[in-house]
């Protein structure tokens, strides 16, 4: 007698809906600098105590969370750490550039970047903050706009040549009067770039904020990612001085060296 074999299950938006819940509240927590009561969970999603409650005490259960014995508020937990740096290791990438970012931290006093294109995005992989007043708030698996950072005209550079004709097809967010939006204009401060090695963005996104990136390389010469300075265009202007450019384009060659790069 055959047995006859039931379909597959389709989710039903109730699971989804919990799935979605679910992420929110992890990245809720690990976005808050302070512990967070259930009140206030409920009220950011829009759910109520109870339910908020449930899934606090399931993620806590889990590892996902866990509960100040103080405030009793909530906070992520380490687990969500462990993940992140199981998979932030995956991308070779970070893990030749995060050797050579505390001693360009050292040397400059400035907040230290490493990015990668993922998914066709310019994707900030890790951060290291400076020794300043002023903290640079950019979270890593943050995406930069390629035509309004130092890292993404970098990757327009040294990228896949078809790269800036998709990049420039799509509209060009300004973000300010210091934006680069025109076509004409970003081919070229491209190729600029290109010529000289490095890239700066003074003023595109924030006003009075810049950063000076080099391109890393792998062993077949393929740009990588970049790692960059990021501060004050006091201390980082558009013209940045040769000390600063020796740095990080040392910096940057010696994490291509690291994935096997030859200078040419």
């Amino acid at each position: 007698m055959l047995n006859a074999i039931a379909p597959p299950r389709a989710s039903s938006a109730p699971d989804l809906d919990s799935v979605d819940l679910v992420l929110r509240l992890v990245e809720l927590l690990a976005a808050s600098r302070e512990p967070r009561g259930v009140t206030d969970v409920a009220r950011e999603l829009g759910i109520s105590k109870p339910r908020a409650h449930r899934h606090l005490r399931a993620l806590v259960q889990r590892g996902y969370a866990r509960q100040d014995p103080r405030t009793e508020g909530y906070e992520v937990g380490i687990k969500v750490l462990v993940l992140g740096e199981t998979v932030r290791d995956r991308f070779d990438v970070v893990s030749a550039i995060r050797p050579v970012m505390g001693p360009l931290r050292e040397a400059t006093g400035q907040a230290v970047t490493a990015s990668a294109l993922v998914e066709g995005a310019v994707t900030v992989l890790d951060m290291m903050q400076g020794r300043t007043l002023i903290e640079f708030g950019i979270r890593p698996g943050a995406q930069l706009d390629f035509h309004a950072s130092a890292h993404g005209l970098v990757a327009l550079a040294f990228g896949p040549p078809s790269l800036i004709d998709e990049v420039l097809a799509r509209p060009l967010r300004a973000w300010n009067a210091h934006t680069l939006t025109d076509p004409d204009a970003i081919r070229a401060e491209v190729a600029r770039v290109r010529r000289q090695g490095w890239a700066t963005a003074i003023d595109a996104v924030q006003l009075g904020v810049n950063a000076l990136a080099a391109p890393v390389f792998d062993h077949r010469g393929e740009v990588r990612g970049a790692v960059a300075l990021v501060g004050s265009s006091e201390v980082i202007p558009q013209a940045p001085p040769e000390r600063q450019i020796s740095l990080v384009t040392g910096a940057a060659a010696d994490a291509s060296r690291r994935l096997g790069w030859k200078m040419g």
